[in-house]
């Protein structure tokens, strides 16, 4: 086992903002490349093959990854850590589908709540289970409140969207709420699941002694599935569409390797509600930026947006500093 000098909070709450700011441009690229491909699955493939192409060349180019890549096997062999954990990819394939046939139907807004929701709440489950590198964390009233705190934030920072969000019209018509229900659930499960592939993931950079190792076993597995997957719907229903020519359909499998690879790293000093937390504070900016820069038809950058956004901000502080034990509690004599 590698151990690495832990990465103060100080220094890694900035690294977890800014991973988080590829999320919503990555989600952008896949959910349009989904449309033009009219098929999700071929999208989330596609990803995830780009992505595993650039983490084989940066494992095969540089040292630290060549002496990751020596360490995989041996780790799996002497089972350092649950051979489960070897599919923490496949979460990061599901993740990337619900982007791709969801976003198109949903709307940015919608997506990035359902998925918010999820990743806090397991968030505090999976650090009070100690699954991830930094072990156990209690559940203190300080973090739960940081954390609902941090839910309704993003819902108001987000609100503005919903009257026109998703490209399927779910504002332009009013659609059936039923017929949302699925397209719902699937972001609230990956969400959920992002804090187990975060610990996971972090748990073999433990033991392999880099992330760049993780996250190459990461695309791995999830390109695995993908492929499978897509071969299976191919059988079945056929293809879509032709790939595009456009470059910048096939940035989000590079943008994927970023904050996977960060993520692994950062949850060994961060803790998974931490740095989730930070995720989402990037994701929010992220969103606020491209909504500034390069606007989707018909986005108008709210106050709410702006101010939901700060109070995000707020939120994660309130969950991340060292309060003292008892904060909540009503101080005697007074």
């Amino acid at each position: 086992m590698t151990h690495a000098p832990r990465i103060p909070l100080i220094a890694g709450l900035p690294l977890a903002v800014a991973a988080g700011l590829a999320i919503p441009v990555q989600g952008r690229i896949n959910g349009a490349l989904g449309a033009r491909l009219n098929d999700g699955i071929a999208a989330a493939v596609v990803s995830f093959t780009t992505g595993l192409a650039v983490m084989i060349v940066v494992s095969l180019v540089l040292p630290r990854g060549r002496r990751g890549l020596a360490q995989i096997l041996p780790a799996l062999r002497e089972r350092r850590f649950p051979p489960v954990y070897v599919i923490a990819g496949g979460i990061g394939a599901f993740f990337v589908f619900a982007q791709s046939f969801t976003v198109g139907l949903l709307g940015v807004a919608l997506f990035t709540v359902a998925t918010v929701t999820g990743q806090t709440l397991s968030g505090l489950l999976v650090d009070r289970l100690g699954i991830g590198p930094a072990g156990k964390k209690s559940v203190t009233g300080i973090r739960v409140l940081g954390t609902v705190l941090t839910i309704a934030a993003v819902a108001w920072a987000v609100s503005p969207r919903f009257g026109g969000a998703g490209a399927g019209g779910a504002g332009e018509g009013g659609a059936d709420p039923a017929q949302l229900l699925l397209p719902v659930l699937l972001p609230v499960i990956a969400g959920f699941l992002m804090s187990f592939q975060q610990a996971m993931n972090g748990m073999a950079t433990v033991h392999y002694g880099t992330p760049i190792a993780a996250t190459l076993v990461n695309f791995i597995s999830g390109a695995t599935v993908l492929w499978l997957v897509w071969l299976i719907k191919l059988a079945v229903a056929g293809a879509g569409t032709g790939l595009p020519s456009e470059w910048w359909y096939y940035l989000g499998g590079p943008m994927g390797c970023a904050f996977i690879g960060l993520g692994a790293l950062l949850v060994r000093s961060l803790g998974v509600l931490v740095t989730g937390l930070g995720m989402i504070a990037g994701q929010l900016l992220g969103s606020l930026g491209l909504d500034l820069v390069l606007p989707a038809p018909g986005t108008v950058v709210a106050l709410p947006t702006v101010l939901g956004t700060v109070l995000t901000l707020g939120a994660i502080v309130l969950a991340t500093l060292p309060w003292p034990r008892g904060a909540l509690k009503r101080q005697p004599g007074r």
